[in-house]
C-alpha cells in the first residue's frame, strides 16, 4: 500500500549555531545547547533525546513536540507558506 502525506502547516527554525537561545525560547525549553565548544543542540523529543546540528531544521510538530530535521529532507518534504 502507499500513503500520501497529509498537507499539514509546520512551525520550523533553521539552527544556525547562533540561535540556540531563540530556539530555547520558541521550543519552551525542549530544546537546549548542548555546550559553549559543541554546537549541537538537544532536544528533548516524545522518542527521547535527539540531537541538532548547525544546519539542522528544529520542527515543531501537530502534537507540539519538537524534533530535529537535516535540511535536505526539510527541503525535499516541505515548502515554505506565504501567512
Amino acid at each position: 500500500m502507499k500513503y500520501r502525506k497529509k498537507p499539514v502547516v509546520i512551525d520550523a527554525m533553521l539552527y544556525d549555531g547562533t540561535n540556540a537561545n531563540a530556539i530555547r525560547e520558541w521550543s519552551s525549553g525542549r530544546a537546549l545547547q548542548c555546550t559553549t565548544y559543541d554546537k549541537r543542540v538537544t532536544i528533548h523529543t516524545l522518542e527521547g533525546d535527539m540531537f541538532g546540528n548547525v544546519g539542522d531544521y528544529i520542527i515543531k510538530g501537530v502534537a507540539n513536540e519538537f524534533y530535529p530535521c537535516k535540511a535536505e529532507i526539510f527541503h525535499a518534504t516541505y515548502e515554505k507558506v506565504d501567512e
